[in-house]
């Protein structure tokens, strides 16, 4: 059984270590955990792990996050993904810093990544992992907010929130979307 785990984020160096490529980090966390790296292939970096039988396609977009659905669709394409496989992970102005949640489906939130899913997809039902970034900018400083780096202090929360985050797709693709979205959001209250 595949799965297809999309975590969105920009590519280069500019971008590496920003609140906007968080999506990146738990790709990367989940393939440094099975020990495997990414190799460049088209749109998209890719790695491929095995949990609980499953096969789990992890692919970073090069398309940049505007343009995510090319990489998405083009993957689910290749490797015969059903969109009820495809996860997607990715930053979340709404949530507080640290918090996760796990939809079956929703608006693109003003997220261009998600936006740009939505219209290749022709549809916004599709499995998704929001990771709260938080929102500590003040009026017009949004951009600025989600392409910096984290500060020392949110740097700190970053590894439980990656183990978190990574327990999630892994639930995800192991008990099925009902019952992660129970375990994920319940664990998440406060």
């Amino acid at each position: 059984m595949k799965y297809l785990i999309v975590g969105l984020g920009n590519v280069g160096g500019d971008y590496e270590g920003t609140r906007h490529n968080i999506g990146f980090n738990v790709v990367d966390h989940l393939a440094e955990e099975a020990g495997v790296s990414f190799e460049l292939d088209s749109q998209a970096y890719v790695s491929r792990i095995k949990f609980k039988g499953r096969q789990l396609i992890l692919i970073k977009p090069t398309t940049y996050m505007n343009l995510s659905g090319k990489a998405v669709r083009y993957w689910m394409t290749k490797e015969n993904v059903t969109l009820d496989r495809v996860l997607v992970l990715l930053d979340d102005l709404n949530l507080p810093l640290g918090k996760i949640r796990m939809r079956a489906k929703g608006s693109d939130g003003g997220h261009n990544g998600l936006k740009n899913i939505q219209e290749l997809l022709g549809r916004t039902d599709y499995p998704r992992l929001r990771i709260g970034i938080g929102n500590e900018f003040s009026k017009g400083r949004q951009v600025n907010y989600v392409l910096g780096e984290w500060t020392d202090e949110e740097r700190k929360l970053i590894p439980e929130l990656m183990k978190r985050s990574a327990d999630a797709v892994k639930q995800f693709c192991s008990i099925g979307l009902s019952r992660a979205m129970n375990t994920v959001n319940t664990s998440e209250q406060d």
